[in-house]
């Protein structure tokens, strides 16, 4: 059975950090395509950045240029670092882990979701 355990979420103050990981068990292979989206309250969830098996990166247009995504393939981790945060990247944050293209393989899976707010 797959599991995606988030962790690293928190209260920090605005232009502070936070890293947040995400730990893959079950997930045999490294092929899948991992990704964080944040949902905030009454918003729609929303992509936030997605890694290729690869290594190939995409960013929201919000995040471009604070948030970093990586992975380390041997430990089927992936991580989000969060830098310059805002109040407005207040929301849940969930992992995400797609084997592409997903409409054929039907393989997608989700973290229970991590807590982030930017207050003072």
């Amino acid at each position: 059975q797959v599991q995606l355990v988030e962790s690293g979420g928190g209260l920090v103050q605005p232009g502070g950090s936070l890293r947040l990981s995400c730990a893959a068990s079950g997930i045999i292979d490294n092929g899948y395509t991992m990704g964080w989206y944040r949902q905030a309250p009454g918003k729609q969830c929303e992509l936030v950045a997605r890694i290729t098996s690869g290594g190939i990166t995409n960013y929201a247009e919000p995040v471009r240029g604070r948030f970093t995504i990586s992975r380390d393939n041997a430990k089927n981790t992936v991580y989000l670092q969060m830098n310059s945060l805002k109040p407005e990247d207040t929301a849940v944050y969930y992992c995400n882990a797609d084997r592409i293209p997903v409409a054929i393989t039907g393989l997608s899976y989700w973290g229970q979701g991590t807590q982030v707010t930017v207050s003072s």
